[in-house]
Parts: C-alpha cells; sequence; structure tokens
C-alpha cells in the first residue's frame, strides 16, 4: 500500500467510488475487519492505497472504478431505503430493476414515504449531495388530515424548534383547489413543502407539532431532478452530460 498521498487515495475513499457504500460506512467495515489490502487484514481507516495494490472486501475483489453514474427511482411506499434491514422487511435494493450496477441512495426516504429517490455508484458523490452545504432544495407534495392554519405554515420559513430540535426554514403552503372534503367532518388537505436540511422524519414531525397529521408524503423533486411522471418501481438513468453540468462543483473538488 502506498504512503504518499499524492500516489493514491484513502481505503475508505476507494471502497466508496466503487460504488460499494458511503465513504461512512466503508470506515465502519474497516473497524469490522471486513476490508483486506495485500492480504492483511485492516483495523484503522488511515491507510493510502493505489492503483497497484489488491483489495478485498468480505474476501471478494472490490470492483474496478467506473465513470460516475446517476439515476433516478421512483419509491414506492412500504420499502426500507437500506441494502439490509433487522426486521426482515423489504427493501428498495431489492426491488431494484434488474440491469442496475451496484448502487447506494443520496439520502433516505422512510418506509411509507414515496417518490424521487436518487442512486448513484459513487459513494463519495451520495454523500455530496446529502450536504445542506450543497444547497439542493427537496421538493413534497404532503397530504395531511386536520385542520391546517395557514398563518403557522407561513411562520415555518422562519424555522421552528420541537423538542429541542432545531428545524431550518421551510417553505409550506396549501394547495387550495386539492382539498378533499371528509364525510366525517374533517378534511385531507395536500401541501406543497420544500426545505434543504431533511433531518429524520422531518415533514412528519413538523406537522405533527402544528396539529395535521401527514397520510401521505411524495418527494417530487431533489435539486435539479424531479420525479416527473415516472410509474412507481422505475428508474432512469441521468446522462453522463447532464450529471456533470448539474453537479460540476463536485467534479471540480475531484481534480
Amino acid at each position: 500500500m502506498s504512503e504518499d498521498n499524492h500516489k493514491g487515495e484513502r481505503i475508505a475513499k476507494r471502497i466508496a467510488r466503487a460504488g460499494l457504500c458511503s465513504r461512512r460506512e466503508a470506515e465502519r467495515w474497516i473497524e469490522a475487519g471486513r476490508v483486506i489490502v495485500n492480504g492483511k487484514k485492516l483495523d484503522s481507516a488511515a491507510c493510502v492505497v493505489g492503483d497497484k495494490d489488491d483489495i478485498q472486501v468480505d474476501n471478494k475483489p472490490l470492483p474496478d472504478k467506473e465513470g460516475t453514474r446517476l439515476f433516478l427511482y421512483h419509491k414506492p411506499a412500504g420499502l426500507v431505503t437500506s441494502h439490509k434491514d433487522e426486521k426482515g422487511r423489504a427493501t428498495v435494493f431489492d426491488n431494484l430493476p434488474g440491469n442496475l450496477p451496484r448502487v447506494v441512495s443520496v439520502g433516505r426516504l422512510d418506509l411509507n414515504t414515496e417518490g424521487l429517490l436518487l442512486l448513484t455508484n459513487d459513494g463519495e458523490l451520495a454523500r455530496y449531495l446529502e450536504l445542506p452545504a450543497t444547497g439542493w432544495k427537496r421538493k413534497y407534495r404532503v397530504r395531511v388530515h386536520g385542520k391546517v392554519n395557514p398563518k403557522r405554515l407561513a411562520s415555518l420559513k422562519d424555522g421552528i424548534t420541537i423538542e429541542g430540535v432545531r428545524y431550518k426554514s421551510i417553505i409550506a403552503e396549501i394547495e387550495e383547489d386539492k382539498t378533499e372534503a371528509s364525510k366525517k367532518g374533517g378534511a385531507n388537505s395536500w401541501l406543497n413543502i420544500t426545505l434543504r436540511e431533511g433531518k429524520n422524519r422531518e415533514i412528519r414531525k413538523v406537522m405533527e407539532a402544528l396539529g395535521p397529521t401527514v397520510n401521505r408524503l411524495i418527494r417530487v423533486s431533489y435539486g435539479p431532478f424531479n420525479l416527473g411522471n415516472m410509474n412507481a418501481g422505475v428508474a432512469q438513468e441521468v446522462k453522463t452530460a447532464v450529471i456533470k453540468d448539474q453537479v460540476a462543483g463536485y467534479f471540480q473538488a475531484k481534480k
């Protein structure tokens, strides 16, 4: 293995670029003894490797690096965004079309959330696109049950703190023409919600704090990429030229 940072790259980054997982997860794999370099099991991620080093993960050769690929996937409700689920539930990765390479997700959508999920074979790109610093907006259509207070919705633009957790600016508006009268005297209302962070179950927790209950949550866009009319379970590849145009900052940082 190389000792010169200028002639190689960190082992966790190399694994992430092969599309097996994110860099952070690769570091955990190394600590668990799952990574071998030139016949030696690693116990630390402080290792720099070059093109000639023999790298194995779970006793299998690390795949050759390939060009960065990005896919738009319409996640159905009822799938866990994980490669493995301790509860044995169906996962996104068990249900992807068979023609996709090994991919990781850009962030996650929870079990009952549907809509646009970005997938890539480049774990480093996935991490880059997850960061709020990237500045990409995530837009959702949200159906809620219960009375919606327009003034409280508007106040979310200044952020909100719930049980000690601070949620940054959220833009939430009512789709007046999509309100569904309930036979029981309540109402289901559709909201358009835009945020930049996307903390765990953020929209559900914020809506619950305001009163209404979320009964359907659909992500319709992530940055410049839109769900459009894609059917559930379908994946579409983004053209390489589009990736390089939309994520120019990532490729410039790699040079």
